[in-house]
C-alpha cells in the first residue's frame, strides 16, 4: 500500500527516449525523443497505431531495452544501471504474457511472490487480499489451462500487484474481454488509483481510454505529438473526442510534436 506521503511524487519519467533498430544496412528510429511523466495516483494513456513505438517505449522504461539516447526512471532508479531494481518496481499487465498451465492459479502467485522475496505469510495475505478483490476464490485452486478467458485476466491482474510495486504497466488489458471482463479491468484500475500507484495505460479502445485516464499522449511514428487531459488535447487540436483526434493524427493534420511532453 502507498502511504499519504508519496501523494504527487512523480514516480515515472521518461527523458528524451530514442531507440534505433538496424537490419541490412537500414536504421529505423522507432523511438524519437518521447518524454513525459507520471505521479502517484495518476492514469496516463500512451496511445497510438500499431508500429507508432509505444511497445517501444514502455519496454524501455522497463529496462527491457537499453536507449540509444535519453533515459527512463522508475521510483527514482534509473533504468540503464539497475534493471533488476526498476522491474521489482513495476507491475506489468499484458494479454500476451500467458499464465503456466499445468500450475494451480495459487501456486503461480506463491511463485511469483517467491521470484520477488515476499515473505510467505506477506503473500499469503496478499494472495487472500487479491482473492476478494478480483472474485479469484472459486479458482483459486483450479488449473490456470482450465481457466476462461475473463479468469485467465483476472489471474494476470492479481499476478502484476503479488510484490505491491508502486508502478502498473497495463498493455491492451481488456483485449479480447467482454462487457463484464473489462469492467473488472476498469475497477482494478480505479483500485490502483485509490493506492497511489502510478499507472500506463497502453490501448487501442480510446473509448476506454477516455473514461480511466487522467492523462493521455498521442504517440505517432515514434514521436508524442500531444500531450494533456482530454480538455488540454479538445482544446489544441479542436476535437472533441479521442477517436476523431486518433485519426486526424493519422491523416497526418496533428503531426506537429506540441514541444511541451514532460508537461
Amino acid at each position: 500500500m502507498q502511504d499519504d506521503s508519496a501523494a504527487e511524487r512523480i514516480l515515472i519519467v521518461a527523458h528524451e527516449l530514442i531507440k534505433r533498430f538496424s537490419w541490412s544496412g537500414n536504421t529505423i528510429t522507432a523511438v524519437n525523443g518521447i518524454s513525459f511523466r507520471v505521479e502517484t495516483g495518476e492514469v496516463f494513456g500512451l496511445l497510438g497505431p500499431n508500429g507508432a513505438g509505444k511497445t517501444t517505449t514502455l519496454r524501455m522504461v522497463m529496462g527491457l531495452l537499453r536507449p540509444d539516447e535519453g533515459y527512463a526512471e522508475v521510483d527514482g532508479i534509473r533504468t540503464g544501471p539497475d534493471s533488476a531494481g526498476v522491474r521489482s518496481k513495476i507491475g506489468l499487465v499484458s494479454t500476451n504474457d500467458g499464465v503456466y498451465p499445468w500450475l494451480s492459479v495459487r501456486e503461480m502467485m506463491f511463485y511469483f511472490a517467491d521470484l520477488y522475496s515476499i515473505p510467505p505469510h506477506v503473500a499469503t495475505e496478499r494472495l487472500d487480499n487479491l482473492c476478494d478483490m478480483l472474485q479469484l476464490h472459486q479458482f483459486v485452486d483450479q488449473r490456470c489451462s482450465t481457466l476462461s478467458t475473463g479468469q485467465r485476466q483476472r489471474v494476470i491482474l492479481a499476478r502484476g500487484l503479488m510484490h505491491d510495486p508502486p508502478v502498473m504497466l497495463l498493455d491492451e488489458p481488456t483485449r479480447g474481454l467482454d462487457v463484464v471482463g473489462s469492467q473488472t479491468v476498469f475497477e482494478f484500475i480505479a483500485h490502483l488509483k485509490a493506492q497511489g500507484k502510478a499507472v500506463v495505460l497502453s490501448t487501442h479502445r480510446l473509448d476506454e481510454a477516455e473514461r480511466v485516464c487522467d492523462r493521455f499522449g498521442l504517440v505517432h511514428r515514434g514521436q508524442l505529438i500531444h500531450v494533456g487531459t482530454l480538455r488540454n488535447l479538445q482544446e489544441v487540436t479542436g476535437k472533441q473526442h479521442l477517436t476523431d483526434m486518433f485519426l486526424a493524427m493519422i491523416s497526418g493534420s496533428l503531426n506537429e510534436p506540441l514541444g511541451q511532453a514532460a508537461s
